[in-house]
């Protein structure tokens, strides 16, 4: 059994230092440390020596095994280095090779309308805030003044989230008035970016999901001489010294009394095309000062307090500031459109 176990020994060390491989080293490993391995079956004889050889060969058994033991770890860790060493070698970077220039991309033309007005309204002294798509319909409607039976509301207009029309995806950034109303003390300047969605044909000038920034003043005193007078400030920084606005009576019910604002035409100057469709004109907003009702609701007293609100259609803004005949054209990640920009 001695003899059995020196050959075991020297026969595994040296075929474990050829192992070329972790697979033939793990195959070498069960050769002769298995449960059917070499040295295993010479283990298993040890019954057969009388009481006193026992400690001798079991010792030396002992000896074997964690010689062989050894030698496997040794063994894998030279082939993990000779590993690494040729997957450097492999993935070797020659430093001397010119590097390739890295394109870089810029702002969308719709994001870079959206930081001037930030730009224009931070200015003027107005915070910018953030709130949900998904909307509560008391947020969109019911708080604005918007009772049941108003068509805004109606199902063919408003992507709702559950048969009782309570849940939604905002139709309008108006319902960041009435959450500014409710968390903020007064006087407030507000302006809120963000998604909305209608279901709105596509076209030219419009899509189910577009962009608003809504803005809302609240103060003593505010009128709509203040309300006109921003906005045009606004839109001669937006599109230059002696841009022609015009605004025209409308009903909205979260202010009284309402109006709608537009810009001339940039395609046709006003003469009328298919962008404009045939007016001349291109509404950009909708305003008005804000509904006595409305701020009751959020327990303001309007005696006291006035206010004004707007909510522009961001797509339509960089449009008008960057001469885009279609609206698609935002929506369709075409590069070569992009890159104009």
């Amino acid at each position: 059994m001695r003899e059995q176990l020196a050959n075991i020994r020297a026969q595994a060390l040296a075929a474990f230092e050829g192992a070329q491989t972790p697979a033939a080293l793990d195959e070498l490993r069960v050769k002769y440390l298995g449960k059917k391995g070499e040295l295993t079956v010479v283990l298993k004889q040890m019954g057969r020596l009388s009481p006193e050889e026992r400690p001798a060969m079991g010792q030396l058994a002992n000896e074997v095994r964690a010689a062989l033991e050894s030698a496997i770890e040794e063994g894998g860790r030279r082939l993990a280095a000779a590993a690494l060493e040729a997957r450097l070698k492999a993935e070797a970077v020659d430093v001397t090779i010119p590097g390739r220039a890295v394109k870089l991309g810029h702002q969308h033309p719709m994001y870079v309308a959206l930081d001037e007005i930030k730009e224009i309204f931070i200015g003027m002294g107005f915070t910018v805030l953030d709130g949900p798509e998904v909307e509560l319909a008391e947020l969109n409607f019911d708080r604005l003044n918007a009772e049941e039976g108003h068509p805004s509301r109606d199902w063919s207009d408003t992507f709702y989230f559950d048969e009782d029309s309570r849940v939604m995806l905002r139709s309008q950034t108006s319902p960041m008035q009435v959450r500014a109303m409710d968390s903020m003390p007064l006087p407030i300047r507000i302006i809120a970016p963000g998604r909305v969605y209608r279901k709105d044909e596509v076209d030219a000038t419009h899509s189910p999901m577009f962009h608003q920034v809504e803005g809302m003043v609240i103060d003593k005193g505010v009128t709509m001489a203040d309300l006109k007078g921003t906005l045009n400030t606004v839109v001669q920084k937006l599109y230059g010294e002696g841009t022609r606005t015009r605004f025209r009576p409308h009903h909205f019910p979260f202010t009284e009394p309402s109006c709608e604002m537009d810009v001339q035409c940039h395609k046709c100057g006003g003469v009328g095309c298919p962008t404009c469709k045939g007016e001349g004109w291109i509404e950009l907003l909708g305003a008005g000062m804000i509904h006595p009702r409305v701020l009751e609701m959020a327990g303001i007293d309007p005696d006291v307090w006035s206010g004004w609100a707007f909510g522009i259609g961001l797509e339509r803004t960089a449009m008008r500031r960057f001469k885009i005949a279609d609206l698609r054209l935002i929506f369709e990640n075409d590069v070569r459109f992009l890159e104009q920009f």
